[in-house]
């Protein structure tokens, strides 16, 4: 549960959004954790803390290429999920249900701490100090997004426009896709070693773009079971109305590789 200002203070919890989440809401393309790898992040053996890792989708991937990966995040359901898919996948991952502020671990720990699609959440006075402090000489901090584009996808601009019919708290629409090469909030603790952004094609089918709303923070995360219910019968209409069943929706990639100063 996250007791931020965002979108006016409305109660957002991830847990309640587990099993879509999971089911439907994998993570980024391959792709990235390639061009992570090229940049060296994500190699055999580099001790990893993935933070907010949610159902554990960048903690699985660069478990699944030989990193010893520790994952947190502040929800309970997140984590159990997160640990559940693991075992069916024989993967090994500490996971531990913390914040991203009290993921304290003793100095030069890791090699690599990870936040995809999560650092917007964190207080980040209490956590730049101890991302520092947990890092190795020579560790980077990697912040990466993984993003829809409604305004090079009409059916993803028609989805956010019902979502706000029914949520007008909601704020994390109408994204443009401006990627900085410095991020602002972090110029005063971090210099970027390497960035990148990338737009690619993601395949859905109605049921699944549908379970990939449900699980976005304005909708399973904010609305009661039975809000959520609603919305997705009138987002079935919607997308019976504009699309058959396979199509694709265009998405924004992009990863800061940072190092502390």
């Amino acid at each position: 549960m996250i007791g931020t200002g965002i979108d006016d203070g409305k109660e957002i919890d991830w847990g309640k959004t587990s099993r879509d989440y999971a089911k439907y809401r994998p993570g980024p393309p391959i792709s990235l954790f390639n061009k992570l790898q090229s940049l060296g992040v994500g190699l055999k053996d580099q001790r990893i803390l993935d933070l907010g890792t949610g159902t554990g989708v960048m903690a699985r991937q660069f478990a699944k290429q030989g990193c010893d990966v520790t994952a947190t995040d502040i929800s309970k359901e997140q984590i159990m999920m997160a640990a559940s898919l693991a075992k069916d996948e024989n993967l090994k991952i500490d996971f531990k249900n913390l914040s991203a502020e009290d993921s304290d671990f003793p100095e030069n720990s890791f090699d690599i701490i990870s936040a995809n699609q999560c650092f917007l959440y964190f207080d980040k006075s209490i956590v730049f100090p101890k991302i520092k402090k947990m890092l190795k000489e020579g560790g980077v901090l990697v912040t990466s997004h993984f993003s829809w584009m409604p305004f090079l996808s009409p059916l993803a601009k028609a989805s956010e426009e019902l979502i706000l019919k029914h949520n007008p708290s909601w704020t994390a629409h109408s994204y443009k896709g401006d990627i900085p090469e410095i991020i602002p909030s972090f110029k005063d603790d971090f210099s970027v070693k390497e960035f990148f952004y990338y737009d690619e094609e993601i395949p859905f089918t109605k049921e699944s773009w549908r379970g990939r709303i449900r699980a976005c923070r304005g909708v399973g995360a904010a609305m009661t079971p039975e809000e959520v219910e609603a919305f997705d019968k009138e987002h079935a209409e919607l997308l019976d109305q504009m699309t058959s069943d396979n199509f694709t929706v265009t998405h924004r990639i992009d990863a800061h590789i940072m190092e502390p100063v």
